[in-house]
């Protein structure tokens, strides 16, 4: 197997690299500073340098992932922003920030990687339930949900794009012990990610443009 992870400096993103690796499977992630790198590379990973938030350096994906073949590739860089509680309005440079990284980032990504898929690829793209419209009782972090509704549109035109050649999938990955989702989150970054690979296993091409939790349950837009 080979796998490609984007945005595995920390968290959910170096927990996919340590569990394909201790899989055997051949891994290249990225990671934005030298640290980041470093964590990769001691999984055993090939690390690459790449920030989503920033165009230059994603163009320069293409050519350094060149004649690779990736079986699977998880997108999973991601902000949160700031965490309102109801209408507060985002200033423009949180919007920005947040936008920037979590949607127009998989937009620049998805062109770059899509000559490096192997036939009957699989692709993931780390949204949230949190973006879902049909499963929302909560206004709290509007921002963010409205970049994770976003980004679950850009996986539906993706699956689209790359039907026939992969199938590609959304995910809610849970809340999860990490930086972002806190220490009194449901779960820990291991099992969220066993079951990522789980599902992404067992997908079939009829399953792309889906939506899926972590344990595999189909959720609503």
């Amino acid at each position: 197997m080979n796998i490609l992870i984007i945005g595995a400096s920390r968290g959910l993103g170096l927990e996919f690299v340590r569990q394909y690796r201790a899989a055997g499977a051949r891994v290249t992630a990225t990671a934005r500073d030298d640290a980041g790198q470093a964590r990769i590379a001691e999984q055993g990973a090939k690390p690459l340098r790449l920030d989503v938030a920033d165009a230059a350096s994603v163009s320069g994906l293409a050519w350094q992932v060149d004649g690779e073949r990736f079986d699977v590739v998880v997108i999973n860089a991601g902000v949160y922003g700031p965490g309102t509680a109801g209408l507060e309005t985002p200033t423009a440079s949180d919007f920005d920030a947040v936008m920037h990284t979590n949607v127009l980032g998989p937009m620049r990504l998805l062109p770059q990687i899509a000559e490096a898929l192997a036939p009957g690829a699989r692709v993931a793209v780390l949204s949230s339930k949190m973006g879902s419209i049909g499963l929302r009782a909560s206004t709290s972090g509007w921002l963010y949900r409205a970049s994770k509704a976003a980004v679950n549109s850009v996986m539906k035109d993706a699956s689209l794009a790359l039907a026939g050649q992969a199938t590609v999938i959304s995910f809610h990955p849970g809340w999860v012990r990490t930086d972002m989702g806190g220490s009194g989150a449901d779960i820990d970054a291991t099992t969220s990610v066993a079951g990522m690979r789980t599902v992404l296993a067992s997908v079939k091409p009829v399953d792309t443009g889906s939506f899926f939790s972590y344990d595999g349950q189909r959720l609503a837009w």
